[in-house]
């Protein structure tokens, strides 16, 4: 059984002023290319489907190239197994995935074999097994999605936290109980080889970012969360492509697109590997993905630089870039460098100014945290306050927020 693991599509999503929508079918499309090319039996997406900043239309235009793109390789026996992520919108998976002619929501430990050429989402621990085509054993799968209140401590409702940290304790908690309770369950049969798929970071794992997460709101499993005898551990939530432990079989594919500024070094792929009846065969192997140049630009003197702009970054206009300039009022006119920083750079995704005094540079205490933005702080801010309220305000709150802030963009 030939399998493609990867994570953190984030369709629909947004890097400042800059809609992504195009650049991340385009990947979703090399994926699809992928499946077809490689052979693949069975597309694992270890959460994060969708932005929380995708709109609803956009969500349905999303689940439109979904269907389309990927359309041959399900009419041809190919199996997508997905689980959501902590950007996903539970309620918006549960109910338009049900509506697809293609998808199909699993349960937990349902113990009957699921179809071929179909979309298994799983928005709750799930077990399920799979059918190899050509060899014909049972695989089993465990998806495990992103720790949230609604879905790993729906039968404590009216549970209230002193802080962020002792929240994301009691979640790490439900996790490895709910992981232990699918693994207990007689259903779960200790012969076929079982692959692990779960959206959360694991302790060890390396940050490129985190994204749109503060540090407090991480939920972290811990080195030893993870149980042996999975033959492979599907990891999404960190988009740094990586494996943990020296264990080529425990990784994080990465995000199949640089999506901020702190993954501008990143190399994007995706993985495939082999499952037969023992396990994993050989090595898994990387496929590459093409990522968009993402990077900072500094104007410090217009004059002497705007001029050599277009030659120094000949290839920048689909790049994204934030850009940050300091200007001498009377000498640089401030529109007219905006104006040409923007010809090089169409696809300026934030940029700031600041007058040059006569007096020199402004006294200052150090120099502002450039790795977030505006929006993210009032999103991290607003996510903090909220901690006890209830998950359906909680989201309708946040969404009302998002929408705000897209009109201000």
């Amino acid at each position: 059984m030939r399998i493609l693991h990867t994570a953190d599509w984030h369709l629909g999503d947004r890097l400042g002023r800059v809609d992504r929508t195009d650049d991340l079918r385009v990947a979703v499309e090399r994926i699809a290319d992928y499946c077809l090319g490689e052979a693949v039996d069975v597309l694992l997406v270890a959460g994060d489907i969708f932005s929380e900043l995708a709109r609803p239309d956009g969500l349905r235009d999303a689940i439109r190239h979904l269907q389309a793109t990927f359309g041959k390789f399900l009419h041809q026996g190919g199996t997508i197994l997905a689980t959501t992520g902590n950007h996903d919108n539970e309620n918006f998976c549960q109910t338009l995935w049900h509506a697809m002619t293609l998808a199909s929501p699993v349960g937990l430990a349902n113990d009957s074999r699921v179809a071929p050429g179909r979309l298994h989402l799983a928005t709750g621990p799930s077990l399920l097994r799979l059918a190899d085509r050509r060899e014909g054993f049972d695989a089993q799968f465990v998806l495990m999605p992103f720790p949230t209140p609604n879905v790993y401590l729906n039968d404590q409702p009216n549970l209230r936290y002193g802080s962020l940290d002792e929240k994301n304790r009691s979640l790490v908690a439900a996790f490895s109980r709910k992981l232990q309770a699918v693994m207990d369950d007689p259903k779960f049969a200790k012969g076929p080889p079982s692959v692990l798929s779960a959206h959360m970071s694991v302790l060890g794992g390396e940050l490129s970012t985190l994204f749109r997460l503060s540090e407090q709101e991480d939920i972290v499993l811990g080195k030893d969360g993870i149980p042996p005898g999975f033959a492979y551990v599907a990891l999404g939530h960190i988009h740094k492509p990586q494996f943990l432990g020296g264990n080529a079989t425990v990784r994080y594919c990465g995000s199949i697109e640089r999506l901020d500024l702190g993954e501008k070094n990143d190399t994007k792929s995706v993985v495939v590997f082999d499952l037969g009846p023992g396990g994993v065969r050989g090595e898994p192997t990387l496929l590459p993905m093409t990522a968009t140049p993402i990077y900072e630009v500094d104007i410090s003197d217009p004059q002497a630089q705007l001029p050599t702009l277009a030659e120094r970054f000949p290839d920048a206009q689909n790049d994204l870039v934030n850009v940050h300039i300091t200007y001498t009022a009377g000498v640089d006119n401030l529109e007219e460098v905006l104006r040409q920083v923007e010809t090089v750079f169409p696809r300026w995704y934030a940029r700031d100014w600041k007058e040059r005094g006569t007096l020199g540079e402004p006294l200052t205490l150090g120099d502002a945290d450039r790795s977030k933005s505006f929006d993210d702080t009032v999103r991290d801010y607003l996510k903090a306050e909220l901690t006890n309220h209830a998950e359906d305000e909680r989201a309708a709150i946040l969404d009302r927020a998002e929408a705000l802030l897209q009109e201000m963009a």
